[in-house]
């Protein structure tokens, strides 16, 4: 049965270009689009946003954009930097835009698949941001892969180039990609399955 290629969405980096979380949300994307799938990519600049009021009915150009890639998406990688043991207000400001979605037919992250990962300046700060990352998917009703990566950005795992460099960092970013597009790939097959097309 014919399915059509599983599209993942990440979001994350900072807004400095070329961050640790923005190279390892690329890395992951790449190796999703390895496995087959189609992706898109929210980061730095693009997640600049007004704070997040249900008050308000006009949105900017950039808000537009992830609530309809977000809708559009099978799956969601999120790449954050660790900020004082939590993620960065940035991310959790794009984030809370998703409460326009909680009038769709699949709301939130509803049904979906969201690998996290998380880069710090050292160790100490990578469980309580992960913690709290996976504690936000779970709010929004997505399922978090059961494998997540944790990155030391003071290991310096990416070269000059922006090549990862580190076989530990590939290896793990390489597993929530394969997690994230194998569930989307399921759910998709799911849903054929449940929706079979309309013979002619």
């Amino acid at each position: 049965m014919a399915t059509h290629k599983p599209f993942i969405v990440g979001i994350g980096g900072t807004t400095r270009a070329g961050s640790t979380s923005e190279l390892a949300m690329r890395a992951t994307l790449n190796m999703a689009e390895a496995l087959g799938a189609r992706t898109a990519v929210l980061c730095a600049a693009e997640l600049v946003m007004d704070p997040y009021d249900p008050m308000v009915n006009t949105r900017s150009a950039s808000a537009q954009r992830l609530v309809q890639l977000l809708r559009e998406a099978d799956g969601i990688i999120i790449a954050c930097p660790s900020y004082h043991g939590s993620i960065p207000g940035l991310l959790k400001n794009a984030l809370d835009y998703t409460e326009d979605m909680r009038g769709d037919a699949r709301p939130y992250f509803d049904g979906r698949a969201v690998g996290c990962v998380v880069c710090a300046e050292g160790i100490q700060a990578m469980g309580t941001t992960l913690f709290t990352l996976r504690s936000i998917v779970h709010a929004l009703r997505g399922w978090p892969t059961p494998y997540s990566a944790t990155i030391n950005s003071s290991s310096k795992p990416f070269g000059t180039d922006g090549q990862l460099r580190d076989e530990q960092v590939i290896s793990q970013l390489k597993t929530v990609a394969q997690q994230v597009v194998q569930f989307a790939q399921q759910s998709i097959l799911a849903q054929s399955m449940l929706n079979p097309p309309s013979q002619p």
